[in-house]
């Protein structure tokens, strides 16, 4: 069989294969399941597509007050919408508490202090303080972030050195340990944990946000701290650890992001950029873009350094001049186009902060925070001797400090919110209604509608396999495989069936519901299956949702919208939906719950018992993406899923322990609803 694809003016892509029928070719149903529909490259290309087309593009701006107003709207949108939503928004409110851990010598002319302060109730963060030993009067201060160093963190020789050279210049300069780096390098405080909070409604970014502003507390809080001269500087995640506090808060005046960040339309199509968690926070794409956080730093003094051949990610030529086209217009307009600098690293030219990148850094701030002092030199001071080592450098954390998971496991003990199903039959169909409309706004329905490509037929031993590839609305193409026993009815009734591990893994599951006389409509939704992303995978999903949608949302609509026009095109009135696996089968409970006409029952093999579960047994993004749908446990749990889709059948195939805990009511909220079903049976 040849695969080919059809394109059309509207770049609707459709993979089809020749409806050629070679009629002594058989195929068994596992066989069926496994038929290739659409090219493997498609998903990556619509996942591309989806993402890079709705990034929120640059506002125009004619003068500084225009430009100011789109700032302060984007800047409060960001902390709204993206860094403290849910009980975020009440940890931003809470005074920095730090803690002194005392003081050793550094070397000649500044001494080191240990502290550490909590960032959100219960998570304590170590930092070091480089503290001239002479001060007088108001000095620039400095806060250091790092990136991805598991091993070192603050104590990496090359921050060591920057902060080093910083304190013998006269500032005062803070070495923040990162979450999840060098002392609190542990799994609790794994980045892709941070999506646990997003799942129980609050911004899994907020630690580390909190984290940045409240060192800068820390700083401005000493007595000799000049608040005019504050600046910023890091390497990789320390990059964009710089460019998302230097552009949100306006206490700092001077800012280094080195080889951090892109914007998300450049991450599109540059793999190595795809952010982690932190990086690609829920809906920030459709907020302010980096582009716009770039911009956003105008007209304050901004050093923007990148590697020329980086061997990590953000190489210089593709991530670098997309940032200068959107913020070089906005620095001009307030007539300081000179503060806006970058730096090209060719030695070494790799992923680095080291001498040449720094002594830019060292230029940069005394050009701005030193202007009249002829004795400032911006070549680096040696202090190799000086280095200290990690275990010298170690700071004491209470044993109990809290990372992601614990924090998600405090939010999650009283979730869902007003959990309990009304009591009254009166109002069922209420709160239904109500509900509904809640869910819809969580996962982001869409409503989409299906165009079916041309069917591709194939006989089986006893049956027919027709493939389709079916086009959602403008953005997602879903392969599908309809599956029925010869001499069944025409418009027999169908079954939609979806499994975590792709289509081709449900034969068992397929050949049961043919045996009870339906047709079997097997289908890949986004993410699964043949619809896997080839490259970037989770990453992508993280996309899909910092741009306004959601992988949870999109599964639920593709299999909503597949129901309606089985319905309409297929015949045998509203489908049953089948789920093989936790993941499809909460996809499969979603669909259930927002389509009452198109899905007449929902079946569910091995499906979670409640979404508790996603925090007990500590699942992460980058391996069950799906789960972690913002404030959806929040409002919802499996059982409140379950109750939107009655008094239509929820079947619990083989139900676990936890599922059988968790429904123990749902067949009297059945009987409520006047309908005698039993979703344990």
């Amino acid at each position: 069989m040849r695969l080919f694809l059809t394109v059309t003016s509207s770049l609707v892509l459709f993979a089809v294969v020749s409806s050629v029928v070679v009629a002594e070719e058989k195929l068994d149903v596992a066989g069926a399941l496994a038929g290739k529909v659409i090219d493997p490259q498609l998903p990556l290309r619509e996942v591309q597509e989806f993402t890079e087309s709705r990034v929120l593009p640059m506002p125009e701006a004619r003068s500084v007050a225009e430009w100011e107003k789109h700032a302060a709207r984007m800047r409060q949108a960001v902390f709204d919408r993206v860094v403290f939503r849910g009980e975020a928004a009440k940890w931003r409110k809470i005074a920095t508490k730090v803690e002194s851990m005392g003081v050793i010598d550094g070397g000649e002319g500044y001494r080191i202090r240990k502290l550490r302060y909590e960032a959100v109730p219960g998570m304590w963060i170590p930092v070091l303080l480089y503290e001239p030993t002479n001060l007088k009067g108001k000095v620039p201060v400095v806060l250091n972030v790092n990136g991805h160093d598991r091993k070192d963190g603050k104590a990496a020789k090359y921050k060591q050195t920057r902060c080093i050279n910083q304190a013998k210049r006269g500032m005062l300069a803070l070495n923040v340990e990162w979450v999840g780096m060098g002392q609190l390098n542990a799994p609790d405080f794994g980045h892709y944990r941070m999506n646990q909070l997003d799942l129980c409604g609050t911004s899994g970014l907020s630690p580390f946000y909190l984290s940045m502003s409240r060192g800068l507390d820390v700083l401005l809080s000493h007595e000799h701290a000049d608040p005019t001269r504050v600046a910023v500087a890091g390497l990789s995640g320390g990059g964009w650890q710089t460019i998302f506090i230097s552009a949100l808060d306006t206490r700092v005046t001077l800012s280094n992001p080195v080889a951090g960040y892109s914007s998300f339309k450049t991450r599109a199509r540059n793999f190595s950029d795809l952010g982690d968690s932190e990086q690609t926070p829920v809906d920030l794409g459709i907020t302010a873009d980096y582009a716009q956080l770039t911009a956003m730093r105008a007209p304050r003094p901004t050093l923007l350094t990148f590697n020329v051949r980086d061997n990590c990610c953000f190489a210089a030529g593709h991530a670098l001049p997309p940032l200068l086209d959107a913020a070089a217009p906005i620095f001009k307009l307030y007539g300081k186009r000179g503060n806006l600098r970058s730096h090209v690293n060719f030695d070494p030219g790799t992923h680095n902060y080291l001498k040449d990148n720094r002594q830019q850094f060292y230029r940069m701030l005394g050009d701005h925070f030193f202007p009249n002092d002829a004795s400032y030199d911006a070549r680096e001071i040696d202090c190799t001797a000086e280095l200290k080592s990690k275990e010298e450098l170690n700071i004491e954390l209470p044993e109990d400090n809290a990372g992601f998971h614990t924090l998600a496991m405090r939010l999650g003990r009283s979730l869902p919110r007003d959990a309990a199903l009304p009591d009254a039959p009166d109002l069922a169909g209420k709160w239904q209604n109500d509900s509904r409309r809640l869910l819809e706004s969580i996962v982001k329905w869409k409503q989409s509608t299906v165009t079916a490509g041309e069917p591709r037929t194939e006989p089986l031993a006893g049956a027919t396999a027709v493939y389709r590839a079916l086009r959602i609305g403008n953005s997602w193409t879903v392969p599908s495989v309809e599956i029925s026993r010869t001499g069944a009815a025409k418009s027999g009734p169908v079954a939609i069936l979806l499994a975590d591990a792709g289509r081709a893994s449900a034969a068992k599951q397929a050949n049961e519901l043919l045996a009870s006389g339906k047709r079997v409509l097997a289908i890949d939704p986004f993410y699964l299956g043949e619809s896997k992303i080839t490259r970037g995978g989770f990453l992508f999903a993280l996309m899909v949702s910092t741009v306004g949608q959601r992988p949870l949302g999109v599964q639920a609509d593709q299999v909503a919208a597949i129901a309606r026009w089985a319905k309409k095109d297929l015949g045998g009135g509203a489908v049953e939906v089948v789920g093989v696996g936790p993941k499809t089968s909460l996809a499969a409970l979603v669909a259930g719950a927002l389509e009452p006409d198109a899905i007449g029952s929902v079946t569910l093999h091995e499906s979670l018992g409640s979404l508790q579960e996603v925090l007990e047994k500590d699942l992460t993004v980058n391996t069950h993406p799906e789960f972690f749908c913002f404030g959806l446990l929040e409002r919802f749990d499996v059982k409140q899923l379950a109750a939107l889709v009655a008094p239509r059948r929820v079947r619990f195939v083989a139900p676990s322990e936890r599922i059988r805990k968790e429904m123990t009511d749902l067949k009297g909220w059945y009987k409520q609803l006047g309908t005698d079903v039993d979703p344990l049976k």
